[in-house]
């Protein structure tokens, strides 16, 4: 009982935090600082984006305020997205990776963002109509149950979201569920390369800022096998330490996460 009342406290942490952030960027502020992972001014922003692998065209060519500085890395960079696919974003935010992805696949493709916040919901959609985008829709829903019909979808994405949620076995069955058989999955994410001491995995500031809800690497792979994932593949980004550095300095969280590249088959 305990541990659902946490569960739900720092699902609602999170929400909190992330309306705040699109509830700034709809009204034109500056969506954090440069210490997070929870996106700054726009110059920043496009700088922070090249430092996680998207080149300046990537990080300019989406609707104004797609882009909110959020993220650990680039998914579309191992997600090998083909015309006509169908793709799923776990934790959409602002909708920047399923802009980028609508173009990949193209007009006979379809991209589908999911997010728990209701004002990212409201701010993808904004995004999606100023831009003229008429494959991209955006779900509000909850990654551990997600608003997705059965083997629907050629590839999931996300990009720094799933760390967030307490109950990943869960959203890799979720996953597992929607996709088709021989779909993919590419996501960028925090990972825990060392055992995470007691005083960061208590911190829900750390929780929601993406660090301690990090899990170690054999537990994601156990989590990814258990739901019938194959090909399992989670190569760490030693430099991604630098910028978790940035996130929150006086934490020592780069000591013990990391961002990494996981991807995984649908037999």
């Amino acid at each position: 009982m305990q541990d659902k009342i946490k569960e739900e406290q720092l699902k609602e942490h999170v929400r909190n935090r992330y309306g705040n952030l699109a509830k700034a960027n709809s009204s034109g502020l500056d969506c954090g600082t440069v210490s997070s992972c929870c996106g700054a001014s726009a110059d920043t922003d496009v700088n922070y984006s090249k430092q996680l692998g998207y080149s300046e065209s990537e990080a300019l060519d989406v609707p104004q305020g797609a882009n909110m500085g959020l993220g650990c890395g680039n998914p579309q960079a191992i997600a090998n997205l083909k015309q006509g696919e169908t793709v799923l974003d776990l934790g959409s935010g602002g909708g920047f990776d399923c802009f980028l992805a609508a173009k990949q696949v193209g007009g006979q493709g379809y991209v589908i963002g999911v997010d728990m916040t209701p004002d990212m919901i409201i701010k993808a959609r904004s995004n999606a109509l100023s831009g003229g985008y008429q494959n991209v829709e955006f779900r509000l829903g909850e990654i551990e149950a997600l608003p997705i019909a059965d083997n629907s979808i050629d590839v999931i994405m996300s990009n720094c979201v799933i760390n967030l949620t307490p109950n990943k076995s869960r959203v890799f069955r979720e996953a597992a569920r929607v996709l088709k058989s021989g779909g993919r999955l590419a996501i960028a994410d925090v990972v825990a390369t060392a055992e995470l001491p007691a005083v960061i995995k208590e911190d829900f500031e750390l929780h929601s800022g993406c660090m301690a809800g990090a899990t170690p690497i054999a537990d994601l792979r156990s989590a990814l096998k258990d739901a019938g994932f194959v090909d399992i593949q989670i190569n760490i980004k030693e430099e991604s330490r630098t910028f978790i550095k940035e996130w929150a300095p006086n934490s020592g969280a780069e000591n013990y996460v990391a961002s990494a590249t996981i991807e995984a088959k649908k037999p």
